[in-house]
């Protein structure tokens, strides 16, 4: 369970000792706060942000139905299709837009929908099958329930805030932002981090692993998941933020209970309603690694449920070993693409099969990425 008290106490502390932030800003960083762990902010008052996305867990859905793959909505029925992707270091990603290479990067959610924090924090209040309030009107009327929240309001946007509900809504999911955008979110102080600082002696394990991953010789990882050119360096998000089709099949047990069924497709990028070119069909955004081993269930669609698993699925397209043609958590063949078409072959497919040690060196590696008050997570 979460306890807001206790984290509230924490981040605080956090946000007080940011003496470069101008005050006003500081202050709309904690009323920020305050909103995110807000169970009155949903339907049903019983939801708030910090229940999706839980700090005690790496800033992901951690109650015991959501490691089926999807987070179960305010109203106790609704089951969303994706997997709630993890708030930590998220203020990294760039703005939703076409590059210079004419790539679609960035955005928030799976499928960059919103273009930044601020949008994304603007969603689930009114989603049906989130927070499940019924419109912004509504979420503003219960803003105005809480006498500390018009003070607030009213010293940081200005006495008028509340005379229009859209700039007031507006401005609550600007406070969100502005506290997701803290280093309660991203401290980079792994181990990863402490080695770069001398802090850490990596094992001979996390050594490989570690050379592994920033070879572009011996793996594909950094293809993807690399978004500094200097390998090693450090502010490293492990993201380039662009997006792609791997292949991931269907979570067949999650669409059985969320009641969707097999004949339903989920577009990914397609589905942005920015998007219409066809050849963006499948695609989903690149993850952060930061906190990967301690936030599953895997892609977007939770349907992988251990860390290994998703490195021998990409292993999968380069090896001719046919212990590699199972799934080590069904026993059965890897199930095929939910979108067969756009799949990045170019990117899969580059560097060898790889070996079980160097599989197991991958994982030791991707777990030196764990925050540090997240360390006693691995031991579960």
């Amino acid at each position: 369970m979460i306890n807001p008290t206790r984290w509230l106490l924490l981040s605080g502390l956090l946000l007080l000792s940011n003496l470069s932030v101008k005050a006003n800003e500081r202050t709309k960083e904690m009323l920020g706060q305050q909103l995110f762990f807000d169970v009155n902010l949903s339907k049903n008052r019983t939801q708030s942000c910090a229940t999706c996305h839980d700090p005690n867990h790496g800033f992901i859905d951690a109650r015991q139905h959501a490691k089926q793959g999807g987070s179960i909505g305010d109203d106790d029925q609704s089951i969303g299709d994706r997997n709630a992707p993890t708030a930590s270091y998220a203020r990294f990603s760039p703005d939703f837009r076409l590059n210079k290479e004419g790539k679609y990067i960035g955005g928030q959610f799976h499928d960059g929908r919103e273009k930044d924090l601020k949008g994304q924090a603007g969603g689930p209040p009114i989603n049906p099958s989130e927070m499940g309030l019924s419109d912004k009107a509504a979420t503003v009327d219960r803003l105005m329930e809480n006498k500390g929240y018009i003070t607030q309001f009213e010293q940081l946007y200005g006495k008028a805030i509340f005379a229009n509900k859209d700039k007031a809504y507006a401005a609550m999911a600007e406070s969100i932002a502005r506290f997701e955008k803290t280093n309660f979110f991203a401290p980079f102080d792994s181990k990863y981090d402490r080695h770069l600082d001398g802090k850490y002696q990596l094992t001979p394990a996390e050594d490989l692993g570690m050379t592994l991953f920033f070879s572009q010789q011996f793996t594909n990882c950094n293809l993807c998941h690399q978004l500094n050119k200097i390998p090693a360096t450090d502010k490293e998000t492990f993201s380039n933020y662009e997006y792609h089709n791997i292949g991931v099949p269907i979570n067949t047990a999650l669409r059985k209970v969320n009641g969707k069924g097999a004949q339903f497709i989920d577009h990914g990028l397609l589905d942005n309603p920015a998007v219409s070119d066809k050849k963006q069909d499948g695609k989903f955004k690149v993850p952060t690694l930061r906190n990967i081993a301690v936030t599953a269930p895997y892609m977007h669609n939770g349907i992988f449920k251990d860390l290994k698993t998703v490195v021998l699925f990409y292993d999968k397209y380069n090896s001719k070993s046919a212990k590699r043609r199972i799934n080590p958590e069904t026993g059965k063949p890897w199930a095929v693409p939910e979108v067969a078409e756009n799949i990045a072959l170019k990117e899969l497919q580059t560097g060898p099969a790889l070996a079980n040690q160097r599989i197991n060196a991958l994982v030791a590696f991707l777990k030196i990425l764990t925050d540090k008050r997240y360390e006693h997570l691995l031991e579960q």
